[in-house]
């Protein structure tokens, strides 16, 4: 039952965002970083006055379509949807799984250093999944 439970886990986080990220650019001309940008704006409205709710509304959308898909910073909204939004729905990790990028072209050292990346972001994560500790009781992690 765990492995099944931790293949479901693996799954959902490779295939969520993804499908998130599709629906956004097919439906609605957005990425992750201007629809969280467009919602947080929403939050914050003012006045109940009609014309200033149209003033803001027409503002957040400005603001928000410049970080969407066909903005000026339209390369900056995709870069912070892919490695950040999706990244911390993923718990760091990249759509393969690594927490630090595979370097292609860069040979065996490239490699290596992103293989060693992976494992000490990797140990920290779990790590910091450990259980707190009863008062008294200090988990150092040695001898696991």
């Amino acid at each position: 039952m765990e492995w099944a439970k931790n293949q479901y886990n693996k799954q959902y986080d490779a295939w969520v965002p993804w499908l998130e990220d599709i629906y956004l650019r097919y439906f609605t001309r957005d990425n992750k970083a201007s629809y969280t940008t467009r919602e947080n704006l929403n939050k914050t409205k003012i006045t109940g006055v009609q014309p200033v709710s149209t003033l803001q509304d027409d503002l957040h959308n400005l603001v928000a379509n410049q970080v969407g898909q066909d903005g000026l910073g339209a390369p900056a909204g995709s870069l912070a949807s892919r490695e950040g939004i999706n990244r911390v729905e993923r718990n760091g990790k990249d759509d393969k799984g690594a927490y630090v990028p595979n370097l292609e072209g860069a040979g065996g050292a490239g490699q290596a250093v992103a293989g060693a990346g992976n494992a000490v972001v990797g140990g920290v994560v779990e790590g910091a999944r450990r259980p707190v500790a009863r008062s008294g009781e200090y988990d150092f992690g040695v001898g696991q």
